[in-house]
């Protein structure tokens, strides 16, 4: 089923992102040749653009269909996503500005990059670099699956479609850099607000209002079930998910990017000020999933093959469709695929600055030179070829279940950029040690769940704790790094191999 005004809308805003993108290489114009300028805007974005950019980056496409889809099917958990998107910026506020600050004095562009300058331990830094990269694949794959079920729902034929878009994508972020993204942003997260203004606006009204909209919901998915005696039950596997949702958020090389990219520190903590906003958004962009219980929309005929073929991820457009005029869910649509378009680009960028910095530059050229643009530019466009045949070639459960495995592997790497901002307790290979035990435990807990679920029931002392297993894995990690630390330091201590000085961090 075609909609046309709703496709021509969609293809205008797309044409837009296009212009805007080829526009972006002479906005705060710089050498583009050097990777600091391509991949890292210049370190020149002020408060408002970091705001769009760093939203746009940690409020994907993926997210406005997910966390719907997880709240019309699963119900009340898929509300850790507000907890989680609170805690973050506190953390955003403590650690990243100290990062920033020591990444311009020493001219670091990425995370493994400060690791490497640290302990002078570039395998340490390697691996950090690695989870980064293999986390962040299945990633930009969930963006291009959030662009796929957006053109179904326009009944646009094939992969051509989705092909087309990837390689204007490519084009862009090859042109521009992350100025491509960043100006695009802006567009993209204004026409997010007032799809969701209007959707909470609009949908609720044809609906009877909230209370008839909670009314229809199955009771038993509006609350988390009460926990049973001597079980923490599903609430501390909500809370230890929020948590540790939020450790990993910003250690993600696109949010690292979207991070390290700004003006200066003030930008950063104003930035943990003013991000909450995207909160309140998702939150309301929550309740969208209740929204769609209460029309019905999964018995709607007309959605059955979609839903046949998308799952409850269709779920979102359906509404769309049978809420709004045409005209509207072309702009909604485009919204949606603006938002896969932004952070699948800063996540190419930002592992191609990983690939060239702290793998090709170290271990493959003469005396581990810096690498270059064009360098980090071919590995981008590696990177998004490589999620275009992950989409093509693979079902889209494997995508989720790689993102889900990514980050209980990239919250591993807390430790060595986290708390290394804070301390130079730990010995680098006791860090790389503990990694190891991170990415092992947490990757075999996975695997006992058909990697198919994140929370793992702990038994301790007769008493059942689910635990979110990136978050019980990563305190393995530094219970494992902290032990080792001063055996390995009694054996070769590295402290003398710190680049840094206090005043660096300042």
């Amino acid at each position: 089923m075609t909609h046309p005004a709703a496709t021509l809308i969609f293809l205008l805003l797309i044409a837009l992102v296009i212009a805007l993108g080829f526009m972006a290489g002479r906005w705060k114009a710089g050498n583009l040749a050097h990777i600091e300028e391509w991949g890292l805007g210049g370190r020149r974005f002020g408060t408002w653009v970091s705001w769009f950019l760093i939203g746009g980056d940690a409020y994907t496409a993926y997210t406005f269909i997910a966390i719907p889809a997880l709240m019309f099917g699963a119900g009340a958990l898929g509300f850790f996503a507000l907890p989680y998107t609170v805690v973050c910026y506190p953390i955003l506020y403590l650690v990243f500005p100290r990062l920033w600050n020591v990444a311009r004095a020493r001219g670091y562009i990425t995370g493994p990059e400060f690791v490497r300058g640290r302990y002078g331990n570039k395998y340490l830094a390697l691996a950090v670099g690695l989870t980064g990269i293999v986390a962040t694949m299945p990633y930009i794959a969930l963006q291009l699956v959030g662009l796929q079920t957006v053109i179904g729902a326009l009944g646009l034929p094939g992969h051509l479609p989705l092909v087309a878009a990837l390689i204007v994508l490519a084009a862009f972020t090859w042109t521009a850099g992350l100025r491509a993204p960043a100006m695009i942003s802006i567009v993209k997260d204004l026409l997010i607000y007032l799809t969701v203004l209007a959707a909470i606006i609009v949908i609720p009204a044809e609906l009877g209002g909230f209370g008839a909209i909670f009314a229809k919901v199955d009771p038993a998915k509006l609350l988390l079930p009460v926990p049973h005696a001597h079980s923490g039950g599903l609430y501390t596997g909500y809370a230890t998910l929020a948590l540790g949702s939020a450790m990993a958020l910003f250690l993600y090389p696109h949010t690292m990017t979207g991070i390290l990219s700004s003006s200066g520190p003030r930008v950063i903590k104003r930035n943990a000020a003013l991000l909450p906003a995207y909160t309140i958004m998702l939150g309301l962009l929550a309740l969208v999933g209740y929204m769609a219980v209460a029309a019905g929309v999964r018995s709607m005929p007309q959605f059955a093959a979609s839903f046949a073929k998308y799952g409850t991820s269709f779920a979102v457009p359906a509404l769309v469709l049978h809420a709004f005029p045409a005209w509207f869910a072309g702009v909604a649509f485009g919204a949606i695929a603006i938002g896969a378009l932004v952070p699948a680009a800063i996540m190419a960028i930002a592992a191609a600055n990983i690939f060239t910095r702290d793998i090709w530059g170290p271990f493959f050229t003469a005396g581990g030179t810096h690498g270059s643009a064009l360098t980090a530019k071919l590995f981008a466009m590696v990177m998004i070829l490589g999620a275009l045949a992950f989409v093509l070639g693979l079902p889209s459960t494997y995508a989720v279940q790689l993102q889900l495995l990514g980050g209980m592997w990239v919250i591993q790497t807390f430790p060595a950029i986290a708390l290394s901002l804070f301390t130079r307790f730990f010995n680098g290979w006791a860090l790389l040690l503990g990694w190891a035990a991170g990415i092992a435990s947490a990757t075999w807990l996975a695997a006992e769940k058909g990697f198919s679920g994140s929370i793992w029931a702990f038994h301790i002392g007769g008493y059942s704790l689910p635990s979110y297993i990136a978050l019980a894995t990563v305190l393995l990690n530094v219970l494992v790094a902290g032990a080792l630390s001063p055996v390995c330091n009694a054996i070769a201590n590295d402290r003398a191999r710190d680049e840094t000085r206090a005043e660096d961090y300042v």
